[in-house]
């Protein structure tokens, strides 16, 4: 359990960390390794001290009676022993093993060691409880057939001691100085560090809500550059949307003023004294129109309202395109048949192999209902001459593409027209049809939302009217695909 954890992490503080931690651990690190070398080099001059003393013992051992003799003067004896600080230890033994002068317990050299007569060694031992540091040397004596004499000098290690301690007060003090003197240069650079993000706070703080201006990106540390790019990206979408919301509203209420204004004007007509039934019953039927039409804008703004809203948040489930073409196409059937248009279905049956696509039905029948009515809408016809309206889905599961098409034998729509038609409220010039505008608008963004391309051809180019095809090409995933080839080939066994 983190009890100490804060909630949301201070970039001042973590930098600070960052850079303080390395510096507070390295320093004991650097006070240990001072301390090596300072033994080190408090070490090498007493060492060459008792390599002097060893040599010069050695040349006081000489041959006398055919054996070895050491004659150690008196005053010699009493310099070699004059330490205010350590102690000195000397041993001087024969040829063979005998002692020639100094301490008879004075621990002997390691016995696999070969003796080098001529040569000064150092060691570190111990003797009567003190740490000791040893300096030895064989000499070989004119004595044939012997072995050489072995002479040692040790000493006490107090000097040694105190004087790398006094090598590390006179490195390690300074440090521990500048150690405070530099956590202050490292806060007082961070504070200078962070203050550009400080003031861009404040000049963000200082805005009116309704300044969505990019933010100046010149006056801000390169690494905080991305970030107000970034924030400037998003100001731009902001104001588009906003713009775009701002439009669209103005549009819903322009294209709500004319139905209302038209039940307004009827009912006011309809309140005169001097209308008779029968004018009086075509108020009501204009009133009606009105109303409908009100109501059908109204419908189409909150189904395109629901559609953008649905974006992020509906939950994708498997989806019968077929079937939910046919059931779409059904229940546009009555309002066919009562303008005599020839509405009909080609494609797959419900349930074949390859029509299932990701998406949420709803929303996928809701597009295919706006193509229907849209169609039915501004396709021509009568006993004498019925349009033709065909909706269509072709699968292609080796090429991973699912295709909705809706053919009608309209008037067309020309070229320089067909992104003008995906905007809200645009309708063509020239049609008496009823309609709010917003259709294709709400079939854009459900296509856009199951990332699918939505465009528009003619659907008989060369014969009479050009008609209008609107085709919606999904894209399968691969997983998708493989489900439909399964689905394939378990029909074909």
């Amino acid at each position: 359990m983190k009890i100490f954890q804060r909630e949301q992490r201070s970039l001042f503080g973590e930098i600070l960390d960052w850079m303080l931690t390395p510096l507070l651990l390295l320093w004991p690190i650097s006070l240990a390794l001072t301390w090596l070398v300072a033994q080190s080099i408090a070490a090498k001059p007493f060492d060459r001290a008792l390599e002097y003393n060893v040599q010069a013992l050695a040349q006081l051992v000489s041959v006398g009676d055919n054996r070895a003799v050491f004659n150690l003067p008196a005053p010699a004896r009493e310099i070699l022993r004059a330490d205010d600080s350590d102690l000195v230890y000397y041993q001087v033994l024969g040829p063979q093993g005998d002692l020639l002068g100094g301490e008879r317990d004075f621990p002997h050299p390691p016995e696999d060691e070969v003796p080098q007569p001529g040569e000064v060694r150092l060691r570190d031992d111990e003797m009567r409880g003190l740490d000791l540091r040893v300096a030895y040397i064989w000499v070989r004596l004119d004595l044939p057939g012997r072995p050489p004499a072995l002479i040692q000098v040790a000493e006490t290690r107090e000097k040694r001691s105190v004087l790398a301690t006094e090598i590390i007060k006179g490195v390690m003090l300074p440090q521990l100085v500048m150690l405070p003197l530099a956590v202050l240069l490292v806060w007082m650079a961070l504070v200078r560090g962070i203050k550009p993000l400080s003031e861009l706070e404040e000049r963000i703080r200082a805005r009116k809500p309704d300044d969505l201006s990019p933010l100046d990106d010149r006056v801000v540390p390169l690494e905080v550059a991305p970030l107000v790019s970034s924030v400037n990206d998003l100001l731009t979408r902001l104001k588009d949307s906003i713009s775009t919301q701002k439009r669209f509203l103005a549009d819903a209420a322009h294209q709500l003023k004319t139905p209302l204004a038209g039940l307004r004007m009827q009912a006011d007509l309809a309140q005169r004294e001097q209308f008779n039934a029968e004018e009086l019953k075509l108020s009501l039927k204009q009133i009606g129109r009105s109303s409908m039409r009100a109501t059908h804008t109204v419908n189409q703004l909150l189904a395109l309202a629901r559609a953008e809203a649905s974006g992020k948040t509906f939950v994708r489930q498997p989806c019968d395109l077929a079937r939910l073409t046919a059931e779409a196409m059904q229940e546009a059937l009555p309002r066919a048949m009562d303008r005599s248009i020839d509405l009909g279905y080609d494609g797959p049956e419900p349930g074949s192999p390859g029509v299932t696509l990701e998406g949420n039905p709803t929303l996928l029948k809701e597009l295919i209902r706006n193509l229907v009515d849209n169609a039915i809408n501004y396709t021509p016809s009568s006993r004498e001459q019925p349009g033709v309206i065909t909706a269509r889905v072709l699968a292609d599961p080796f090429g991973r593409v699912l295709m909705l098409q809706v053919e009608d034998s309209g008037p067309g729509i020309p070229e320089a027209e067909r992104e003008l038609v995906f905007q809200p409220f645009y309708r063509a010039l020239g049609t008496n049809v009823d309609g709010s505008g917003l259709g294709l608008p709400i079939v854009l963004e459900i296509a856009r939302q199951h990332h699918a391309e939505v465009a528009i051809e003619d659907a008989r180019p060369g014969h009479g009217p050009p008609g209008t095809r609107v085709v919606v090409r999904f894209v399968l995933p691969e997983a998708q695909e493989e489900a439909a080839t399964a689905g394939q080939g378990a029909a074909a066994a």
